[in-house]
């Protein structure tokens, strides 16, 4: 791992996930375990090869460690306690860097867990007040359990299970309703977006996020 000859903690910590990659890597698996295929498909433009070295450094540094999961023994990388440390580290940036314009060419698209990620750095207590709910988040093939309670925002990748309310759109629907201008009417008419269960908390769940200045 690249080292800066430098005691501060921030020239440390760099030392460790400073590569190109690292932190991105660290993001996909925010919300629970992933199998390599499913990270080489939230980060499209890294290749395998770096992945797997990317992988390696941060098995060693035990931010990242591989399991298996019964009954398949699917082998899948989840972050470590130390690992999952890095969270607010993550939100900082992504707050900070929300109002950054895109370089030029760059393709606007979020990845699922890059939007997810960016709700949790995004919401706003204020604006969810007393909202207390649960919620099934199906984005295509992922689905996320969140909850929002006490003002504080919560999300894991999960199977579908017994939430009370159901969103099932698609993750450029969902960024369009939360952060740009786009209209739940106009999306469920368009069969885009389907909502079960508690529409009113559904919808106040929406407006938790706003949008970039």
């Amino acid at each position: 791992m690249r080292g800066y000859d430098d005691p501060c903690a921030i020239a440390r910590t760099l030392g460790l996930v400073g590569e190109r990659w690292a932190l991105l890597v660290v993001r996909e698996l925010v919300f629970g375990p992933k199998r390599f295929s499913d990270l080489r498909r939230g980060l499209a433009g890294i290749s395998e090869n770096v992945l797997s070295q990317r992988l390696r450094e941060l098995e060693r540094a035990e931010l990242v460690w591989r399991r298996r999961f019964a009954p398949s023994s699917t082998s899948a990388y989840e972050l470590t306690e130390r690992g999952r440390g890095l969270e607010p580290v993550l939100v900082a940036m992504s707050r900070w860097g929300a109002d950054l314009p895109l370089p030029e060419g760059t393709d606007p698209a979020l990845g699922v867990d890059a939007l997810v990620f960016t709700l949790r750095a995004t919401f706003d207590a204020g604006l969810a007040g007393g909202l207390d709910v649960v919620a099934h988040l199906r984005l295509g093939d992922d689905h996320f359990r969140v909850e929002v309670r006490d003002g504080r925002f919560r999300a894991r990748r999960t199977e579908p299970d017994d939430a009370g309310i159901t969103i099932a759109t698609t993750a450029p629907i969902l960024r369009s309703l939360v952060s740009a201008g786009g209209t739940l009417a106009k999306a469920e008419r368009a069969g885009e977006i389907t909502i079960t269960g508690e529409r009113a908390a559904a919808e106040h769940l929406l407006r938790c996020f706003p949008p970039p200045r």
